[in-house]
């Protein structure tokens, strides 16, 4: 699961009122490489949480020396660009574990696929 997806994901779990964001525990994580694409990275920002990927980057050792505070006009620096297009698409989660914030739910990530679905009694 790329770091990318987890800012995108909450609890449904029946009751609950902000499934989000997931906490995240990772027992193994690889590092792919993909090609960058600074109009793809520039577009994702303004469209994620960023505190929630700073501190889901940090919680599995990867934070890429990415700060706490998006930095004005990021679009236009390439190499903050670069971290973060590090920790949103080349840094993935093969086996971990997500939690509701609320619930204490959690839903496993296998072979780096995190299962969401609910139990009936959840619904």
């Amino acid at each position: 699961m790329k770091l990318l997806t987890h800012n995108l994901l909450s609890s449904h779990v029946r009751g609950v009122t902000r499934g989000f964001p997931l906490l995240l525990t990772a027992s193994e994580v690889k590092i792919n490489t993909v090609d960058f694409n600074q109009e793809f990275i520039s577009r994702m920002i303004p469209k994620m949480e960023w505190g929630v990927l700073v501190d889901a980057a940090e919680s599995i050792g990867h934070r890429n020396d990415l700060p706490k505070e998006l930095p004005p006009d990021p679009q236009s620096n390439e190499e903050f660009l670069k971290k973060v297009h590090h920790v949103l698409l080349e840094v993935e989660v093969v086996e971990g574990v997500l939690k509701c914030p609320e619930s204490g739910r959690e839903f496993p990530i296998s072979k780096g696929i995190p299962n969401m679905l609910l139990n009936e009694d959840e619904v």
